[in-house]
C-alpha cells in the first residue's frame, strides 16, 4: 500500500491535548501565558514562554519529562503501527514544534513510523534554552492564506506533498485533524482522498458548514478507538479497490495479447 499517504495533525489528534498548553500548564506558567496571549501570535508566544521558563530555572530535561507524560488514547499507537506495517507512508503536519513532537514520538516508540514531520522548527541553543521559530517567516515571506495562522499554512504543505506524490506514483491521501488549521488542507484534498475530522472540534464544524467545498470523503471520529477502526477500515477498502483494479488491468492486458495472437512469422525476402 505504498500508494497511500496518511497525514496526521499532532495536537488533539495523535495526543489528546495541545502540547503547547500542556507544557505551559505543567510547568506553572499559565498566568503569564494568558496575560501575553492577546498581544502576540501563538507561535511567537510559545518562544517567549520557553525563554520565561528558562529564566525561572526550568531545564530541557524538565520539559522532556512533562512531554513524556502527555495524555494519549491507548489505541493511537497501535493504529499508527498498524498503518505503517500495512505499507502506508505516514507524515505529520502540525502547528506544534519539532522538539515537542519528536520527544513524544520517540518516547512512544513510533518516530520511525513517520517519513516526514512538517512543523515549526525548534532547537536548544548554547544557553540550553529551547527556541521555537515559525515554519514560515511571516515578516519577510508571508504565505498569503487568510484561512491559516501567519506562521503556517497546512494547505500549502499538502499541495507540496501532492506534487511529490505525483512524481512517486502515490495516489491517495487520508488526512486526520481537529483544529481550524486543518480545514484549509481539507480543501486541497481530491476526489478519492479521505478526510477524518475529529467530531465536535473546529475542523469538523467548518467541514460540516462548507461540505460542498470538500471533495474528499469525510469520516468523523471521536476518540482513539474510533480513529483506529476507521483508519484501518479505509486502508483496507483502498487495498481491496486497488487490487481489483490491478486484476482488471491484468485481465485486459492478457485478453488483449490473446486477441492479437502470436506475432506473424517474417516473410522471406526474395533476392
Amino acid at each position: 500500500m505504498a500508494g497511500i499517504v496518511v497525514i496526521f495533525d499532532f495536537d488533539k489528534t495523535i495526543i489528546d491535548v495541545d502540547s503547547d498548553n500542556w507544557v505551559v500548564d505543567e510547568l506553572g506558567a499559565n498566568d503569564l501565558f494568558n496575560q501575553l496571549l492577546p498581544t502576540m501570535p501563538w507561535n511567537s508566544l510559545m518562544d517567549r514562554m520557553m525563554k520565561e521558563l528558562h529564566t525561572q530555572g526550568k531545564t530541557i530535561e524538565d520539559i522532556e519529562e512533562v512531554l513524556k507524560r502527555v495524555p494519549i488514547h491507548p489505541r493511537i499507537v497501535p493504529a499508527i503501527k498498524s498503518a505503517y506495517a500495512l505499507g502506508c507512508d505516514l507524515r505529520v503536519v502540525s502547528d506544534a514544534n519539532v522538539f515537542f513532537i519528536e520527544t513524544i514520538l520517540k518516547h512512544l516508540g513510533i518516530r520511525d513510523c513517520f517519513s516526514e514531520i512538517n512543523t515549526n522548527p525548534g532547537y536548544v541553543d548554547e544557553e540550553e534554552r529551547l527556541q521555537i521559530l515559525p515554519y514560515v517567516d511571516f515578516q519577510t515571506s508571508p504565505h498569503g492564506c487568510n484561512l491559516c495562522p501567519p506562521n503556517m499554512c497546512k494547505g500549502l504543505i499538502v499541495e507540496r506533498i501532492q506534487a511529490a506524490m505525483a512524481k512517486e506514483g502515490k495516489k491517495r491521501i487520508i488526512y486526520l485533524g481537529d483544529g481550524i488549521g486543518d480545514f484549509c488542507p481539507s480543501l486541497k484534498l481530491r476526489e478519492g482522498d479521505f478526510v477524518m475530522p475529529r467530531k465536535d472540534y473546529p475542523a469538523w464544524n467548518l467541514i460540516k458548514e462548507n461540505r460542498t467545498l470538500v471533495k474528499a470523503e469525510v469520516h468523523e471520529w471521536t476518540d482513539g478507538e474510533e480513529l483506529e477502526h476507521i483508519l484501518l477500515q479505509l486502508i483496507n477498502a483502498i487495498t481491496i479497490e486497488e487490487r481489483q483494479l490491478l486484476s482488471v488491468e491484468c485481465k485486459f492486458h492478457t485478453m488483449s495479447k490473446a486477441s492479437h495472437g502470436p506475432f506473424p512469422r517474417p516473410l522471406p525476402v526474395p533476392y
